[in-house]
């Protein structure tokens, strides 16, 4: 088939190589990674004043009549792309929760209670570190896990890990984003503008009974998304992001054909396109070969749910622009910050939190409940494996930042942050480093 397919040199030594770089499970992990690097040398480099400056005292505004919203570079990354970042793991959660690995009470117990461990234990550790401070709001960024780093991590592994480990770790990461955008809506969100809220809320609504009555047309939900749900909920004062989720959960997730049609349907039209003659005088399909091509390519759109469709088209753009531009903006962590003096409160309660915390709430809670025989241990899966999947679960780097910008007051504190993103860095790198150690040891040992 491939002889038949005409390569053009741009083809074949730039498309082709980034597509199946794209393609690759672990290469949104490995932008991710490199856009932290490149954020954490400018931090500790000649140019750190100027690259801080640049995210933070660069401003776009948009502005109409008396109306105007004027916000730095960072703010717009963290209030605007992560949105869109928010946006497909509100797809996702709605995915696993009616179809996937949380739509059963069965097939949702253990990585849930895996989850619900692995985000109170670390705010548990955080707090111990730092209740009665004034960095005691940050109790929440230790909690998440970077489904992104974690699973790349895991892939790198190969054929070294049974499947049902990816399953439960992906499982848990999503009830883990879960619980982080309920933390994030209940605890981190600003005085609140009811009024607003109110006509978020309301379109929100208008979205459900527009999913309701069968509206399919995904240029309808963004628009009432973003001019509605988004703005409504950035003016509001709750974070922009809750918005994101919202309106992804109101995209529909069920297909307008179902597979039995769609399986005759495809037959008929294979069988038709099959019985036009072609035109060898031209270079091209005929039209009435391209209008079957048509209705075959409408019929495959017809036959995925909106949300699907949408969550593979936005799939790349998240993983290889909005959280590398993240990381870009909000990675830029000095690692000399506390020389001579220690790691600070903060810094030891993140790091700790995450590395012992998710540990301790993953494997530990976990382990438990299989031992009471509340839950079994899927199937390929071991206490090695599971003890290495604690360790890959401490890896928290992009919703950990995230957090961290969301909780605390720069202005009276503008230590902590650094403080914080300093411990996610130090737990980050050793989880995701001894994690795919004891890993390979596991499937090693297995073999």
């Amino acid at each position: 088939m491939e002889d038949n397919l005409k390569l053009t040199p741009a083809d074949k030594w730039i498309v082709a190589p980034v597509s199946k770089f794209m393609q690759k499970s672990t290469s949104g992990g490995i932008i991710l990674f490199i856009a932290a690097l490149i954020a954490i040398f400018m931090a500790n480099s000649a140019w750190a004043d100027q690259y801080t400056a640049f995210w933070e005292e660069n401003h776009i505004a948009f502005s109409f009549n008396d109306f105007s919203l004027n916000h730095s570079l960072k703010h717009w990354v963290n209030d605007g792309l992560m949105a869109i970042f928010f946006f497909v793991v509100g797809l996702e959660l709605k995915r696993e929760l009616t179809t996937g690995e949380l739509s059963s009470p069965k097939k949702a117990m253990l990585p849930i209670i895996a989850a619900i461990g692995g985000m109170v234990v670390p705010a548990t550790v955080y707090a111990i570190f730092n209740a009665g401070t004034d960095a005691a709001h940050g109790w929440g960024i230790p909690m998440a896990t970077d489904i992104a780093f974690a699973l790349g991590v895991l892939y790198l592994l190969g054929d070294k890990v049974p499947t049902s480990l990816k399953v439960f770790l992906t499982a848990l990461a999503i009830a883990d984003d879960l619980g982080a955008v309920m933390v994030i809506a209940i605890f981190y969100t600003e005085q609140l503008s009811l009024i607003n809220l109110g006509i978020g809320l309301g379109f929100f609504g208008l979205l459900i009974i527009s999913n309701l009555v069968g509206v399919r047309n995904t240029v309808y939900y963004a628009i009432i998304g973003i001019g509605g749900i988004w703005l409504a909920f950035m003016l509001s004062g709750v974070h922009a992001t809750i918005a994101a989720v919202l309106a992804a959960f109101a995209i529909p997730s069920t297909a307008r054909i179902h597979e039995p049609f769609f399986r005759k349907k495809l037959d008929q039209l294979k069988n038709r396109f099959n019985s036009i003659d072609p035109d060898d005088k031209i270079p091209t399909l005929t039209g009435e070969q391209m209008d079957c091509v048509e209705e075959i390519k409408d019929l495959a759109k017809n036959s995925l749910p909106p949300a699907i469709r949408l969550e593979h088209s936005m799939h790349n753009f998240v993983a290889f622009f909005v959280m590398p531009v993240f990381a870009l903006a909000n990675a830029a962590i000095p690692i000399s910050m506390g020389s001579g003096e220690g790691l600070s409160a903060v810094t030891l309660g993140v790091a700790l939190g995450l590395l012992i915390g998710k540990v301790l709430g993953v494997f530990g809670l976990t382990a438990l409940i299989i031992k009471l025989g509340v839950a079994k241990m899927p199937a390929g899966m071991t206490y090695k494996n599971l003890f290495g999947l604690g360790l890959l679960a401490s890896i928290g780097f992009t919703m950990s930042l995230f957090v961290t910008e969301l909780a605390f007051d720069i202005k009276l504190h503008p230590e902590f942050p650094g403080q914080a993103k300093l411990g996610i860095l130090i737990a980050s790198g050793l989880g995701g480093l001894l994690g795919f150690i004891v890993l390979s040891l596991a499937g090693k040992a297995k073999k």
